[in-house]
Parts: structure tokens; sequence; C-alpha cells
């Protein structure tokens, strides 16, 4: 089974080893760099296989209002997809925004416009667990990758 806790040491290379291993999700290195950097001042969730196991998979936080919270980026090894890793970690961080006083959780990602497979069956994966897309800025992240918000009610 799996541990959810909050890490504040080695989150950057945490980041940097697991995005760099998911290169369909993650395969532009400005912004896995861009990811490493933002994610040292802000609160890591990770997901270990067991107390003392390897880390698995993480979720990065970002509080930006008083009532909503983003889960930032977060990664999950390849051989840990569709294990419940993921679902108990943006399980911990709705825990973790409600306690800061979050309403609501919002997470960005690829809108269905580009077809790409790999960000189809991420956006499912954030509907099956309760995310509701709101909506697209087509030219956020440049044309060729538009940008869904979705959000969650906490």
């Amino acid at each position: 089974m799996f541990e959810i806790v909050e890490t504040h040491e080695g989150k950057g290379l945490l980041c940097r080893e697991i995005l760099e291993s998911l290169p369909e999700w993650f395969g532009i290195p400005e912004a896995i760099d861009a990811y490493v950097d933002g994610v040292e001042g802000q609160p890591m969730l990770v997901c270990k296989e067991a107390s003392d196991g390897p880390v698995v998979g993480f979720l990065s936080l970002r509080f930006h209002t008083p009532v909503a919270a983003e889960a930032y980026v977060l990664g999950v090894r390849r051989e840990w997809h569709r294990r419940g890793c993921g679902t108990m970690l943006f399980d911990a961080a709705a825990r973790l925004a409600r306690a800061r006083g979050s309403r609501f959780l919002t997470v960005k990602t690829l809108a269905a416009t580009n077809p790409d497979p790999n960000y189809r069956l991420t956006r499912q994966f954030y509907e099956k667990i309760g995310f509701l897309p709101l909506e697209v800025f087509p030219a956020l992240w440049g044309t060729q990758n538009p940008c869904l918000l979705m959000i969650k009610p906490l």
C-alpha cells in the first residue's frame, strides 16, 4: 500500500527525476526547469511504496488566493500508473487545501483541441476524481498547447 507524506527537502531534484522519466507529458526541457524551480517554495506531497520505500510520485500545490489552491505539477513513475497513487495524492492535496481554507482545487492540463492521447488519459483521470472543465486558454502555453483549466469544489 502507499503512504502519502509532505516533504521539505530535495523537492526540485525529485521533481526533475520523475518528470524527465515521463517525456510523453513533460517533453519540453524549459518547462521541466520551470517546474523544478517552482516546486522549491511550495508544499509537496510524495507517494511512497511504503514508509521506508522509494518515492513513486509527487504533487506540488500552489496557493494563489485564500479560496483556491492549484495542483501545480504532479508526476507518477510510469510503472506505478493506474495503481491509486495519483488518486491518493489528490485526496491528500484536497485535505491540505481545505485545512488552509481553500474551497476549490484547480489543475491545468492540455485541452482536448490538441489530440494528444496521453493528455486525453490525463483529462479522463482528472474528471474521474471530480474535476470539471472550466475554461480553455488557447494561447497561454502557445497555440500548439491550448490550456484547459479544471476545477474541483472542496
